[in-house]
């Protein structure tokens, strides 16, 4: 799967799909994305305010602040729903995702729990169907090895 292929399949076909597999690919493709828009709105916003009035904040990095929190709002079921689907394909429940996110509150833990949660997603994926569906790289694969 590539970047284009990635991002129309998480924002079009599984927006808010939480059931399924998703692929390494099609994770950190959209990763990259999300990544690339928030990383530009940022440095529109840094541009837009180092030429703005001394102690004043301009309307365009305003304007910029309310589209990058539109993003945010808009992009917050698809990150969610992709990264339970990427925990079914190590077969696990999406349910350990909000128990790393609480656990991600705690002082000194939240660190490591981000780094649970990007180690679990560099990992590949249980080979062949498992509990949460079919292998999303080769579907027609069997779990069964002396068949």
């Amino acid at each position: 799967m590539g970047f284009t292929e990635a991002v129309r399949t998480v924002l079009t076909q599984k927006y808010a799909t939480f059931s399924g597999r998703a692929s390494r690919s099609e994770y950190w493709w959209f990763v990259l994305f999300y990544t690339l828009v928030a990383l530009a709105l940022g440095i529109l916003a840094f541009v837009a305010g180092a030429f703005s009035q001394q102690g004043e904040v301009s309307s365009l990095v305003v304007i910029i602040m309310v589209i990058g929190g539109l993003f945010v709002l808009a992009i917050f079921l698809p990150v969610l729903s992709l990264q339970v689907r990427r925990l079914h394909d190590r077969n696990m429940s999406g349910w350990w995702y909000l128990a790393l996110i609480i656990l991600g509150m705690v002082p000194y833990i939240g660190g490591i729990t981000g780094l649970a949660v990007t180690i679990i997603s560099i990992m590949r994926g249980t080979e062949g169907p498992n509990r949460f569906g079919p292998d999303p790289l080769r579907p027609d694969a069997r779990a069964e090895v002396f068949a």
